[in-house]
């Protein structure tokens, strides 16, 4: 069947507004009580009990943005899912329990805490070998080729590494440019010949582990440094083969946080949308005016692109997890970020300037 095209005029039109999508905040209580309901279901066929979490504001895919898609899943005591393998990437996060997972045949043992990836095809599954019940927090780049049509999910994989059948044969000399890549102008323009752009450098993903005793001795190490440092209080779980866009996958950033007791930031936005997942101490987050309060086992949507926002800590110091698809956003260029609304007001465009809230922070009012 035929698609109706129709051209759309657009001569002339000044560019609209954002529709920026809603904060959202996910309480303890409501995660707990979709863990108890999935603990509670029959085994399903293929092991996976499984939760979207999902804003109805992000459309096709299911996701908490736009570009991400976070699942909440259980396995009970000795059960296991059954393999699967997608084009999607994942970043999990334990927060309960623990268990393994076996990945293209790397056995991975996680705690609660620990992060870890699952690269885009790899033949996966997860086991709980433990005596409690393993939950997890899975982040995928799902919503987004799912937006995009081409989320290619095979739920019965072969289990065995399928053997790459184009590298053991011989190379056919017809198929080679005799050509290749070369320059065509010298500020930088190059002409790459077909077989190249189909085949290209391979570059070998791994699924990596960050095992949360590790990262949060170093994390620790930042109560030291007092009142006197403004950077944050983080670090990234970089993948080197992101390069530049210092990703933990090529889609998200995962970072861990730890937000000293009383610190509130400043407000600040950006093209990238995040999500912070709390597991100790409690705060508040302001987005676009609206206050949030939050505490430890919250789940937050804390900055849809472009939202102004700040985040306080109370009387505790928090830890955090943040995803966030800025890696995405500097592969396509399209990445700008506005570190202290306070100081641009003007060339922001903010009409309603800053108020003072309840704790004495000025925080944006206006758009």
């Amino acid at each position: 069947m035929e698609q109706d095209i129709v051209f759309i005029d657009r001569s002339g039109m000044a560019s609209g507004e954002l529709n920026l999508i809603s904060a959202a905040l996910i309480k303890k209580a409501q995660i707990d009580s979709e863990i108890e309901r999935l603990a509670s279901l029959p085994v399903p066929a293929n092991g996976r009990r499984v939760s979207l979490i999902a804003s109805p504001d992000t459309g096709v895919g299911n996701g908490l943005t736009y570009s991400t898609a976070v699942s909440l899943c259980v396995l009970k005591p000795g059960e296991q899912t059954k393999p699967i393998r997608h084009n999607s990437s994942l970043v999990d996060f334990c927060i309960h329990g623990g268990g393994h997972a076996v990945i293209d045949g790397r056995r991975i043992e996680y705690k609660q805490y620990d992060v870890w990836t699952t690269t885009p095809w790899s033949i996966y599954q997860h086991f709980n070998d433990t005596n409690e019940l393993q939950v997890r927090l899975s982040y995928s780049n799902s919503a987004l080729l799912e937006k995009l049509n081409v989320h290619i999910v095979d739920d019965d994989p072969q289990v065995e590494r399928e053997t790459d059948a184009a590298s053991s044969e011989a190379v056919d000399p017809t198929r080679i440019s005799p050509y290749g890549t070369f320059a065509l102008t010298d500020d930088g323009a190059f002409l790459m010949p077909y077989e190249k752009l189909i085949s290209p450098d391979h570059i070998e993903v791994k699924p990596l582990h960050w095992p949360w005793e590790k990262v949060k001795a170093e994390l620790d190490k930042f109560r030291a440094l007092g009142t006197s440092y403004a950077g944050r209080r983080l670090y990234l779980m970089y993948d080197p083969t992101t390069g530049r866009t210092n990703g933990t996958t090529s889609t998200f950033f995962a970072t861990l946080t730890i937000r000293p007791a009383k610190i509130v930031d400043r407000p600040h936005r950006h093209v990238s949308a995040a999500i912070n997942y709390y597991f100790q101490g409690r705060g508040y987050s302001t987005v676009e005016g609206r206050r949030y309060e939050w505490e430890a086992g919250d789940l937050m949507l804390s900055a849809p692109g472009w939202a102004i926002h700040n985040h306080a800590s109370k009387e505790e110091d928090v830890y955090e997890l943040t995803i966030q698809d800025q890696p995405l956003h500097l592969a396509l260029g399209s990445l700008l970020w506005h570190e202290d609304l306070r100081r641009e007001p003007k060339l922001l465009g903010l009409t309603s300037g800053f108020a003072t809230n309840r704790a004495g922070v000025e925080v944006v009012t206006g758009k």
